[in-house]
C-alpha cells in the first residue's frame, strides 16, 4: 500500500485537478477535448489512457422499507503518468477507488489504489466491467449493471437499469470549465432505477431508489486559479433531472455551468449567467468548515429550491479530501440528489 501511494503521488495535479479543484498546465503529450466531436456508444464506456485524467462517478439515493433513508458513492478515478496503455508494470496508468455509504448518522469511507497493466484495476465496454480490486459495476452494457463495493463497517449490492438515453453534457458532451476554455468529455446516464441491499455492521436491509452516473475525461479540465467547485446532481419528483456547477476562482467570479434534463432525457444546456448559487450554512466537519445548505435559483426554469443534507458530517478523509453526500430539495421543486464540494480546507 505503501508504494502505491508513493506512485499515486507522482501525478497528484492531475487527480487533484478533476475533483479537489487544483489547476496545473497540460502535460505534453495528451490528447485534449476538441469542441465538435461525437461521443460514441458503448465505446466511450471504457477508458481513454490518451488523456490525464477520467472517471466513472456514481451516486445514488435510497429508501429502506421503514422510509429511512440512505446513501451511496462508487468512484473509480484513472490518472496517467503519460499518454497511452502500455503492458504489465510498464503501464502509466493510476487507478483509484472511492467508495462510501451514508445514513442521517454515519458516512462510511473506503479508498482503494492499483497499478494499471496488471488487472487489479482497468474497464471495459461491452460487456460493460469497471473494476478496482474486487469492487466492481459489470453488466452486459451500461444500461443494466450491479454494483458492488466493501469497507470497514459497510457494504453494498445495487442492481441499476434504465431504458433512458445517455446525457450529454455541455455542447454535446464537451463540458467548458473555465472562462479561458478548459474543458472535458462529460456525459451521465441519471435515469437508473435501483434495488439491492446494503449492510452496515453486518446487518443487511433492502433499498430501492435512483441512481446517477457521471462519466468524464480531459488534460486539464481547470485554470490554475480555480481552487474548487461545489456540484450537484438532483432528481426532481417530476422527473426531471438537474447537473448544476459552480467552480471557485481566487482571482474572481466564479465559472458556472449546467444541464437541465427533461423526464425523456432532452438536455438543456444552462447558460452560467441564469444559475445563482447562494451558501445558507457553514458547519464543521469532521475536516473543515463546509457550506452544507444552499439556495439553488434558475429564473428562466422557475427554480428556487433550497438544499440540505442527509447527513452534515459526510466528509469523505481520503488521498485527496473532500465532501459528498445526499441531499434533500423543498421548494419550487421537491426532489433528492447529490452535493460534492471540493477544494474546501
Amino acid at each position: 500500500m505503501r508504494v502505491l501511494a508513493f506512485l499515486l503521488l507522482l501525478p497528484t495535479l492531475a487527480f487533484a485537478q478533476g475533483f479537489a479543484g487544483l489547476g496545473t498546465a497540460t502535460q505534453e503529450g495528451f490528447a485534449t477535448p476538441e469542441r465538435g466531436a461525437t461521443l460514441t456508444f458503448p465505446t466511450d464506456h471504457a477508458a481513454h489512457p490518451d488523456y490525464r485524467i477520467e472517471w466513472w462517478y456514481l451516486t445514488a439515493n435510497m429508501t429502506d422499507p421503514d422510509g429511512a433513508t440512505y446513501g451511496a458513492q462508487w468512484t473509480l478515478f484513472r490518472s496517467a503518468l503519460a499518454p497511452g496503455e502500455g503492458e504489465g508494470w510498464a503501464s502509466p496508468q493510476i487507478w483509484m477507488g472511492h467508495a462510501a455509504l451514508t445514513t442521517a448518522d454515519r458516512h462510511f469511507v473506503a479508498e482503494t489504489f492499483a497499478r494499471g497493466g496488471i488487472g487489479q484495476a482497468g474497464v471495459t465496454a461491452q460487456p460493460f466491467a469497471a473494476w478496482i480490486d474486487d469492487w466492481q459495476i459489470a453488466g452486459p452494457d451500461l444500461t443494466e449493471v450491479t454494483v458492488r463495493a466493501r469497507g470497514d463497517g459497510f457494504a453494498y449490492t445495487l442492481d441499476l437499469a434504465t431504458s433512458a438515453p445517455f446525457v450529454a453534457q455541455g455542447d454535446g458532451g464537451y463540458s467548458v470549465k473555465s472562462g479561458a476554455g478548459q474543458a472535458s468529455y462529460y456525459y451521465s446516464q441519471p435515469f437508473y432505477d435501483l434495488t439491492g441491499m446494503i449492510e452496515i455492521d453486518g446487518v443487511s436491509t433492502p433499498v430501492t431508489g435512483q441512481a446517477w452516473l457521471d462519466r468524464e475525461w480531459s488534460s486539464q479540465p481547470l485554470a490554475e486559479t480555480q481552487d474548487g467547485w461545489d456540484w450537484f446532481s438532483i432528481h426532481f419528483a417530476s422527473g426531471e433531472k438537474l447537473m448544476a456547477f459552480r467552480l471557485r476562482d481566487n482571482s474572481g467570479a466564479p465559472f458556472h455551468s449546467g444541464t437541465w434534463i427533461e423526464a425523456d432525457g432532452t438536455p438543456h444546456p444552462l447558460d452560467g449567467d441564469t444559475l445563482s448559487f447562494t451558501e445558507l450554512e457553514r458547519v464543521q466537519t469532521s475536516g473543515p468548515q463546509v457550506p452544507i445548505a444552499w439556495r439553488v435559483q434558475i429564473a428562466q426554469r422557475g427554480l428556487d429550491i433550497t438544499t440540505r443534507p442527509l447527513n452534515p458530517d459526510a466528509w469523505m478523509d481520503t488521498l485527496f479530501p473532500y465532501w459528498e453526500g445526499p441531499i434533500h430539495v423543498e421548494g419550487s421543486h421537491d426532489g433528492i440528489g447529490y452535493l460534492e464540494m471540493t477544494g474546501y480546507e
